[in-house]
C-alpha cells in the first residue's frame, strides 16, 4: 500500500542533494511517496507516480519528526514551587533531583505509565516522533530497571542513568559518590542491562567526578551500552574532554565550554546537545551554540523535558529559543532539532526525509518552517505521521520510537 502526499508547500528533506541544495534540501510545491513506513519518493507534486491513497497537504509545510535526544519522562510529582523559587532569584544546584527522586520511588507502576503516556502525547502532537528516555529518578536497582522497562514500553532508545545523583541517606544505609557508583558499575548495571540501549552519567561538581564518570561510561560500554554524558551544564569541568575520549554519542548541556572543549567537539564524532528548555527555566546562561557551529561541532537540540530544570515537552519551543537566545538560524536550529538528534542518537533513518528514512512527517499550518521561530508559542504542528501512520491512528497505542 503506497501513501502519496502532495501539495506540500515547503518540504523540508535534510537532504543537501535535493531541491534547492542547501542542507535543508528544500523543495517548494512538493510530494512525496510512503512505501511500508518508509519515504519511497519526493519531488515536484507536477511529476508525482501513481499511489494507491492521496493527501493534499494544502500548502503546508512538511518538516521530519523531531528527535528528542534528552528526556528523563519517567517520574512522579511536581517541583514548581522550586521553579518560582528560582524565578524569584533562588539559584539552581541540582539539589531538587531528590526531591523527585523521593515521589517516583512512591509512584505505582501504574502512576507513573499514565505520567510517561501524557507527556509522550504532548510531545508526539507538536511533532516528536523519535524521543530518548532516561532513568535516573529511582537510584535503586529495583526502581532503576522499573523506569527503564516503563520507558520501554514507549520507545526503544532508553538510557540507564544510575548515575544521576547520590541517592540520599543516613547510617549503615548512607552512600558516598564512591560506593554509589560502585553498585551502579555492578548490580545496578547488571539488572538494567537488558532494559536499556544506553549508559549515561551526570558529570559535575557535586554529581560524579571525571573518575566516578569515567568508570561509570567504561562498564556501560563493557556491558554493550552505547555512551552519552550530562557534561558541562553548571560549571566547566571534565564531562565534554571524557566524553569525547571514550567516542560518546552525545555531550548533552555543554553550558560551560573551553575553547579547547569546542575545538574538541568540532573534531570528533560527539554531537553537542544542547538543551535551552533548562537554560529558560533556571535562568542561567545560555550555551554558546554559535561557537560550536562555527567550528564545525555537530550540534542537537533537545528539550530535557524533566519535572525540576526543564518542563518542556515542546521542541518547538527549544527551537525558538535556540534562534533568539542561542544566536542560530531558523535553519540550523530545525536541522539540530531532527538530523542533529538523529546524529545524537546514531541513527540514520530519522531525522530526515531522503528516499528510505522513516516516514516521520510533521505537517506545519505555516507557508514555511520560518514560522517555527517566527511564531513561538503557537501550535503549528497539524498532523503528525509515524512510520507513515497517521498519529490519531497511534496516540491510544503509543507507539516505540
Amino acid at each position: 500500500m503506497s501513501l502519496l502526499i502532495e501539495h506540500i508547500g515547503e518540504l523540508v528533506t535534510n537532504d543537501p542533494t535535493r531541491g534547492d541544495g542547501s542542507p535543508l534540501g528544500l523543495i517548494r510545491d512538493a510530494a512525496l511517496v510512503i512505501e511500508d513506513g518508509h519515504v519511497a519518493w519526493v519531488g515536484s507534486t507536477t511529476s508525482v507516480p501513481a499511489a494507491d491513497e492521496r493527501i493534499d497537504a494544502g500548502g503546508r509545510t512538511a518538516i521530519p519528526g523531531f528527535v528528542d535526544s534528552h528526556s528523563h519522562l519517567v517520574f512522579a510529582g511536581d517541583r514548581a514551587a522550586e521553579f518560582a523559587a528560582r524565578m524569584a532569584g533562588a539559584p539552581y544546584t541540582g539539589g531538587g533531583i531528590r526531591t523527585t527522586v523521593a515521589a517516583t520511588r512512591a509512584a505505582s507502576d501504574t502512576k507513573l505509565r499514565t505520567n510517561v503516556a501524557r507527556l509522550h502525547r504532548e510531545a508526539l502532537s507538536q511533532g516528536t516522533t523519535t524521543i530518548e528516555i532516561k532513568s535516573g529518578y529511582g537510584l535503586t536497582v529495583d526502581d532503576e530497571v522499573r523506569s527503564l522497562r516503563i520507558a520501554g514500553e514507549f520507545t526503544s532508545e532508553t538510557t540507564f542513568l544510575g548515575a544521576h545523583t547520590v541517592p540520599a541517606g543516613s547510617g549503615a544505609d548512607g552512600w558516598n559518590a564512591d560506593r554509589y557508583t560502585e553498585l551502579v558499575c555492578g548490580e545496578m548495571l547488571a539488572a538494567a542491562r537488558p532494559y536499556a540501549r544506553w549508559i549515561d552519567v551526570f558529570c559535575e561538581r557535586g554529581a560524579f567526578d571525571e573518575a566516578q564518570s569515567r568508570a561509570v561510561l567504561t562498564a556501560g560500554i563493557k556491558a554493550g551500552l552505547l555512551p552519552r554524558i550530562h557534561a558541562n551544564q553548571l560549571t566547566a569541568g571534565a564531562g565534554v574532554q571524557l566524553a569525547v575520549e571514550l567516542d560518546c554519542a552525545s555531550a548533552d548541556h555543554c553550558t560551560h565550554l573551553s575553547p579547547a572543549d569546542v575545538e574538541a567537539l568540532a573534531g570528533s564524532a560527539t554531537v553537542a546537545t544542547l538543551l535551552p528548555g533548562a537554560e529558560f527555566s533556571t535562568r542561567s546562561p545560555y550555551p554558546d551554540a554559535r561557537a560550536l557551529l562555527d567550528a564545525g561541532a555537530t550540534v542537537a537540540l533537545a528539550t530535557d523535558c524533566n519535572p525540576g530544570s526543564s518542563y518542556t515537552s515542546s521542541m518547538p519551543f527549544c527551537l525558538a529559543l535556540a534562534v533568539r537566545e542561542m544566536t542560530m538560524t531558523p535553519a540550523e536550529a530545525l536541522s539540530s532539532a531532527t538530523a542533529g538528534g538523529a546524529r545524537a542518537l546514531r541513527r540514520t533513518d530519522v531525522g530526515h526525509l531522503g528516499i528510505g528514512a522513516r516516514a516521520d512527517i510533521a505537517l506545519l499550518d505555516a507557508p514555511s518552517y520560518l514560522h517555527l521561530a517566527y511564531r513561538p508559542g503557537v501550535k503549528l504542528v497539524s498532523t503528525v505521521f509515524v512510520g507513515g501512520l497517521l498519529s490519531k491512528e497511534l496516540l491510544d497505542g503509543e507507539p516505540s520510537s
